[in-house]
């Protein structure tokens, strides 16, 4: 089939100056170049155009016209445009050509929702004529629920400190774990089972000959770190004699009772010094010394039972002659009845029916000493007792039938400031008040029971009226005698 060419429908001229004749469009981009001059097609480009401008915009425009003023609704573009209420308008805009550009007032809702972002964004600051505002802070919010976490660059010492302080708060579950993973390879077996049978029938936490004490081990520097971490001072009121004995009452429980260790079962706070002459044992629970390893660290430390035959045995040999001169005691009062009282910034003491340690001192013929610890109370935060009877109740029945109780405490953390059973860095002053003479009897009488009890209640309330303005600042009540 031969192809045949088929002429354009509706052909329209092609050369501009037809098109132009009869008000068509251009074809191409060129062609609006073109004009037409005295019969002939002439190119912009042919010769440059001049225009000279008098800076104003003199393009002819349409005659001003004056708004439409009737009343009613307007209809523009078929579509009815409703009359806008003029109480609502805000801004009101007219331009040269009649146009309008109105400003509504915005809802109440809408504005209250600024003013509340305009509280939350901080204040513009003003300088030098300028105004420089600030978005939001980033991370706010953090201070107030986060945890604070403590920074890298922390000091070597203060890192060692804290190792050190966590070694004595978990140095129990650290041993046993110890223990019982040596049990678990057989090739230990010989050696663990008689030192099992050792520990069960072992009375060296009640001989009282201390006879496993290392004074090495209690003079090492890592006590010095032990007792920096708070900072620790042991305060002396007046000398004692070394020809004398001595029961030292500690004052209050707190939680762990640091302030003892540091002072007592340590040379961290230098006993010795401010005591020439008298070796001083803290007591602790008797069933301490049957668990596995930890019994042999304690012992080391000087560390004995606090039952009767304990202190009887520590109060009556050693010293020049043999009969206890020079040794003395130290016994937590308190007890773990007193630890569910460790309030911060208060100072409760169950005491008004302790009189235990009193009649063992009678009849030991050693003399009272009371000891003060401030700050003691205030290295843990625990459940309070009014805001939650219910628990505290528990602890009590727990207390009755174990003979120890578990305080639901916290404080800080190794590597945080708020969360863990680390204690916090509260300063302790440990004040050991004036020795009371005790004449010894081998059955106390009861009237010089209660008198000697009263004596020891007096110097507890001397030592805290003199020292509480120095070391008790931020108390928010007195010394109080419960039980």
């Amino acid at each position: 089939m031969v192809p045949v060419a088929s002429a354009p429908l509706n052909p329209g001229t092609s050369q501009p100056r037809d098109r132009n004749e009869y008000y068509l469009p251009p074809t191409t981009y060129i062609e609006p170049t073109e004009k037409l001059v005295d019969g002939d097609i002439k190119k912009e480009n042919d010769a440059p155009m001049q225009y000279i401008g008098s800076g104003e915009d003199d393009a002819p425009r349409s005659p001003y016209r004056k708004a439409h003023s009737r009343n009613g609704s307007l209809r523009i573009n078929g579509a009815k445009k409703e009359k806008v209420d003029q109480n609502l308008i805000l801004e009101n805009f007219r331009d040269r050509d009649g146009e309008h550009l109105i400003s509504l007032m915005p809802d109440i809702g809408y504005k209250d929702s600024l003013r509340q972002v305009a509280k939350e964004m901080p204040k513009a600051r003003k300088g030098d004529g300028h105004e420089l505002v600030s978005g939001r802070r980033a991370g706010a919010g953090w201070e107030r629920s986060g945890i604070r976490w403590a920074p890298l660059n922390v000091p070597l010492k203060r890192r060692l400190q804290t190792l050190v302080v966590l070694w004595h708060t978990l140095c129990i579950p650290l041993l046993v774990t110890t223990f019982f993973f040596l049990c678990a390879i057989p090739l230990f077996w010989p050696i663990l089972l008689p030192y099992l049978i050792y520990i069960l029938f072992s009375h060296a936490g009640t001989s009282g000959t201390l006879s496993h004490r290392s004074q090495f081990l209690r003079s090492s520097r890592v006590w010095s770190l032990f007792a920096s971490y708070f900072p620790a001072r042991l305060h002396r009121s007046q000398e004692l004699q070394p020809t004398r004995k001595y029961v030292f009452g500690y004052h209050p429980h707190g939680i762990i009772s640091h302030g003892a260790f540091a002072a007592f079962a340590t040379e961290a706070l230098g006993f010795s010094q401010l005591f020439p002459g008298i070796t001083n044992t803290l007591l602790t629970l008797d069933s301490n010394f049957r668990i596995p390893f930890y019994r042999d660290y304690a012992l080391a430390l000087g560390l004995a039972s606090v039952s009767r035959e304990s202190c009887e045995n520590l109060l009556s040999k050693g010293g020049p002659n043999n009969e206890g001169m020079g040794r003395a005691i130290t016994i937590v009062v308190g007890g773990a009845r007193e630890s569910l009282d460790a309030q911060p910034h208060s100072l409760r003491l169950v005491l008004k029916r302790r009189k235990g340690f009193v009649k063992l001192a009678i009849r030991s013929g050693a003399d009272l000493v009371p000891v003060l610890a401030f700050g003691e109370n205030e290295l843990y935060n625990q459940v309070q007792p009014d805001l939650h009877p219910m628990i505290h109740k528990g602890q009590l029945v727990v207390k009755k039938l174990l003979g120890f109780t578990i305080p639901l405490f916290h404080a800080r953390g190794v590597f945080n400031y708020d969360v863990g059973m680390m204690p916090y860095r509260t300063p302790l002053n440990v004040v050991v008040g004036r020795a009371i003479k005790v004449m010894q009897q081998a059955e106390p009488e009861e009237a010089y029971l209660d008198k000697l009890h009263g004596l020891y209640v007096e110097e507890l309330e001397r030592i805290w009226e003199e020292w509480k303005d120095v070391f008790a600042k931020d108390r928010v009540g007195e010394l109080e005698m419960v039980e």
